[in-house]
């Protein structure tokens, strides 16, 4: 739950206050919040699957974060400007893949639910309303 309420806090800070940035640094900001997006949905994947840390979400954090701006550094230090590209894949496919696992997570919750109740014969908590309802 930290993840999410710290991705809705800083969103949140982010619409209301209306800060330049200046154009040298635009792709450390972009790199930086790749790494806290990844952090954000990797803290939200083990919260899910009860396995989350603080600790480690939050060494993870900023870990990730301090490592893509120097990436981005030492490619525009060398000259690779695009360097910045290999930061950008490898967070967006981390991404992808813990969104891809959150989804999983949910539907089968969901499904486990829904098929269990089939099987035990016990209404659904939408068919246990429809029947109460009927009656009134």
């Amino acid at each position: 739950m930290l993840p999410l309420i710290g991705l809705i806090i800083g969103i949140i800070l982010g619409l209301a206050f209306k800060i330049p940035i200046p154009a040298a640094y635009v792709r450390y900001l972009g790199i930086a919040v790749l790494a806290a997006l990844d952090s954000a949905f990797g803290g939200l994947r083990a919260t899910l699957d009860k396995k989350f840390d603080d600790k480690l979400f939050i060494t993870g954090f900023f870990s990730n974060t301090i490592l893509a701006a120097f990436i981005v550094y030492v490619g525009d230090k060398l000259g690779i400007s695009e360097l910045y590209l290999a930061a950008v894949v490898a967070f967006g496919v981390r991404i992808f893949q813990n969104l891809a696992l959150i989804r999983r997570h949910i539907f089968q919750m969901r499904w486990a639910d829904y098929y269990i109740s089939k099987l035990s014969g016990e209404p659904t908590p939408k068919q246990n309303d429809l029947n109460e309802n009927k009656f009134n």
